[in-house]
C-alpha cells in the first residue's frame, strides 16, 4: 500500500510539473477595465485545463517595452504566447521571434491585419474598421450628425486609429481626434475643453469604458448635456448606468472575457489534439449594447463582459 501511495504521489508531482504554461501580454498603462475582464477569461481557461497562466503589462504602455516583454516571455519558451498587436510596427519583430522558437502564438484584441503575417496561429476580436464603421452606421440611422469627435485615449495604438477613422468614414467626415490620454482627470478635462472651444461638436465618440464615463462627466461639466450626444465602445457598469439613464447612447461590446479564454483554449487544443485549430480567425464582436439590452447584460458588466 506505502508503494502504491508513493507512486501515486510521484505520478501527481510528474503531472503538476508538465502542466502547460501560457503566457498573455498585452498593452495597458493598468488604468482600463478592460483588461481585467481579459485577464479573468484567459485564467478561467487555464484553470478549466490544468495550466499555469500570466497575465504581463508594461505600466508605462511603451511598446519598446512592451517588446521586451514579449521578449523576455519567448526566454522563457511557455507552451503559448497570447498577445495583443496594438502597434505591429513596433511589436511585429518580437512576435515573429517568438513564432520563429516554435512557440505557438495567438493575437487578441488588436493587429489582426499583421497577425497571420508574424506567424501568429489566428486572431481573435473585432475588426476595429467594421466596428468603427458600424458605430457610425448605427448613428446615422438615428439621424444627422453635425460634428463629431473622436476621444482616442491610447495615442500610441494604430488599432484605435482604426477605429476612429471607421467611425468617420461612416459618417463622411474628416477624421476628428484628440489624445485625452488614459487618465480619467485628464479625459474628462481635456473633452470639456474641447467641447468649450468648439461649439460646433454634437457628437463625441469614447472608445474604452474608462474613456466613456469620464467624457459623460465632460458634457455635463460643459452644459452641454441633452446637446452633445455620446457613444462608446466596450463596457463596465458605469457605462450601462449611463446608458439607462440616457446620458450614453450605445457601446459596443467586443468580449474581452471571451477573446482571452478562447486563445487559452485554442492554444490548448493546439498543443494537446495534433495541432487542432479553427481555419479561420474569430471575431469576438461588435455587438451593440443599447436601452433595449442593458439590463440583460448588466450581471456580466466588468466581469464577463
Amino acid at each position: 500500500m506505502k508503494r502504491l501511495l508513493l507512486a501515486a504521489s510521484a505520478a501527481a508531482i510528474a503531472g503538476m510539473a508538465q502542466a502547460d504554461r501560457y503566457v498573455m501580454i498585452t498593452h495597458t498603462m493598468g488604468t482600463d477595465p478592460f483588461w481585467p475582464v481579459a485577464e479573468t477569461g484567459g485564467r478561467d481557461a487555464a484553470t478549466q485545463i490544468g495550466a499555469e497562466f500570466e497575465h504581463m503589462f508594461a505600466p508605462s504602455g511603451d511598446m519598446a517595452d512592451m517588446a521586451r516583454l514579449i521578449e523576455s516571455a519567448t526566454a522563457t519558451m511557455p507552451d503559448g504566447l497570447v498577445v495583443t498587436l496594438p502597434d505591429a510596427a513596433a511589436l511585429g519583430q518580437a512576435v515573429a521571434s517568438a513564432t520563429e522558437a516554435g512557440i505557438p502564438v495567438i493575437t487578441i484584441n488588436s493587429g489582426e491585419e499583421a497577425s497571420k503575417e508574424l506567424g501568429a496561429l489566428m486572431h481573435i476580436g473585432q475588426s476595429s474598421a467594421m466596428a468603427g464603421h458600424g458605430a457610425g452606421e448605427r448613428l446615422l440611422a438615428e439621424g444627422p450628425v453635425g460634428k463629431a469627435l473622436c476621444l482616442n485615449h491610447e495615442a500610441f495604438n494604430t488599432d484605435l486609429v482604426t477605429r476612429c477613422q471607421g467611425f468617420f468614414d461612416a459618417l463622411d467626415q474628416p477624421l476628428n481626434m484628440i489624445d485625452v490620454s488614459n487618465d480619467v482627470a485628464q479625459i474628462k478635462t481635456r473633452t470639456a475643453a474641447a467641447l468649450q472651444s468648439d461649439q460646433e461638436i454634437d457628437t463625441l465618440l469614447a472608445i474604452a469604458p474608462h474613456t466613456c464615463e469620464a467624457a459623460a462627466a465632460a458634457v455635463e461639466e460643459a452644459g452641454a448635456t441633452g446637446a452633445v450626444k455620446l457613444v462608446c465602445f466596450d463596457l463596465s457598469p458605469g457605462v450601462l448606468d449611463l446608458i439607462e439613464a440616457g446620458k450614453v447612447d450605445f457601446t459596443i461590446d467586443q468580449q474581452p472575457y471571451l477573446q482571452a479564454y478562447l486563445a487559452v483554449t485554442f492554444l490548448n487544443l493546439y498543443n494537446t489534439r495534433s495541432g487542432m485549430i479553427p481555419p479561420e480567425d474569430v471575431p469576438s464582436g461588435p455587438g451593440f449594447v443599447d436601452a433595449t439590452n442593458a439590463a440583460a447584460v448588466r450581471e456580466q458588466a466588468g466581469t464577463y463582459r
